[in-house]
C-alpha cells in the first residue's frame, strides 16, 4: 500500500521524525527530510536512510518561513515527481526546568515552530496532495495542549507548548475539511516518549528522580513510549485507516487517565431478592 508513495517528514533529522522516515523507508517510501538543527546527528540520519533502501532527499530549510517551505515541496516534486504523504512533525517543546518562564523571543520561536511551520508546509503540500488517491497528513501533538503546566507535567510543559499543541486540534479538523475527499488528515497527539520529553533529552536529565517516578506513576502503562512505537502508529495512520480523517489519537499510554487503577466492585447493601427501586412495595401492591 505505501511502495512508490512519495512522504515529506518534518523533524526527521532524529528522535521520532527518523524512525518515522525509516519505517515508511522500509516499507518503499521515498522520503524527502528537511532539517535544520541537531547537526551532529545528520551523518546518522543518512546512514539509517541508506540502510532502509529506498531513494531519499536530505536537505537543510528553515519551515517557520513559509517559502523555505514551499521551496522544500518543490524539491520533493521536482526530485520524486509526486507527494502522497506529510508528516508534519515539527515542535520547539522548551521545558520549564530547562528555560524557566518564557521571555517574548521564546514565546514567539514556539509558536512560529510548533504552529507556524506546521501551517506553511500544509499549505505548500495541499495542491500536490490533492492530486495523488489515498494522500494523507499526519500532526504529530502533544498531550500538553491537554494537561498544560499541571500536575506531574507542571516540569515539562511549557505555557507557550500548551497553547500552541491546543491549537494544532483546530488546524487538524480545519484541514481535514480542506483536504476531503482526498486527503486525510489526522493528529497523533503523543505523551512521554524516550526522545520527547523523556529518558535521552536534556530535560529529562534535569528532572529529580522523584518528579520522573511521578510522571510514570501517573502513566496506567508505567513507562516512557519507544520512538518505533510511534513510527508504527504513523505508518498505520497513512496506509490503513483509510476511513479516518478529523481524528485525534492519543498515544500516552494512559498519562490523561491517571496512573489510578480502577477500584474492585464492592459488596453493596441490597441483599439478594430485595427490592431496589420505588421503596418497600414490590410490582403487584405486595410488600
Amino acid at each position: 500500500m505505501l511502495d512508490g508513495k512519495v512522504a515529506l517528514v518534518a523533524g526527521a533529522i532524529r528522535g521520532i521524525g527518523r524512525a518515522v522516515a525509516v519505517e515508511l523507508a522500509r516499507h518503499g517510501v521515498r522520503c524527502v527530510l528537511p532539517y535544520y538543527d541537531w547537526l551532529d546527528e545528520l551523518d546518522d540520519l543518512h546512514r539509517a536512510m541508506r540502510a532502509a533502501g529506498p531513494d531519499y532527499l536530505a536537505l537543510p530549510a528553515d519551515l517557520r518561513e513559509e517559502d523555505e517551505a514551499a521551496r522544500v515541496v518543490e524539491a520533493a516534486v521536482e526530485r520524486f515527481g509526486r507527494l502522497d504523504i506529510l508528516v508534519n512533525n515539527v515542535e520547539r517543546g522548551g521545558w520549564p526546568v530547562v528555560h524557566g518562564p518564557y521571555v517574548p523571543e521564546q514565546w514567539d520561536l514556539e509558536i512560529r515552530t510548533t504552529v507556524t511551520a506546521k501551517w506553511a508546509l500544509f499549505r505548500a503540500c495541499l495542491p500536490h496532495l490533492k492530486r495523488r488517491e489515498g494522500a494523507a497528513v499526519v500532526n504529530l501533538s502533544s498531550i500538553a495542549g491537554l494537561v498544560g503546566r499541571a500536575g506531574p507535567a507542571g516540569l515539562v510543559f511549557n505555557d507557550g507548548y500548551a497553547l500552541a499543541n491546543r491549537a494544532i486540534r483546530t488546524l487538524t479538523e480545519t484541514w481535514a475539511r480542506e483536504g476531503a475527499p482526498e486527503v486525510r488528515v489526522n493528529e497523533l497527539m503523543l505523551g512521554f516518549v524516550e526522545t520527547r520529553h523523556g529518558p535521552g533529552t536534556r530535560g529529562w536529565g534535569l528532572l529529580a528522580e522523584a518528579d520522573r517516578e511521578a510522571l510514570l506513576a501517573h502513566t496506567l502503562l508505567g513507562r516512557t513510549g519507544r520512538v518505533e512505537e510511534v513510527a508504527r502508529m504513523v505508518r498505520f495512520l497513512v496506509a490503513e485507516a483509510t476511513f479516518v480523517t478529523g481524528a485525534v489519537i492519543r498515544m500516552d499510554g494512559g498519562y490523561l487517565l491517571g496512573g489510578e487503577p480502577a477500584r474492585p466492585w464492592p459488596r453493596g447493601v441490597v441483599a439478594p431478592g430485595e427490592p431496589t427501586f420505588g421503596g418497600g412495595v414490590r410490582p403487584g401492591g405486595k410488600e
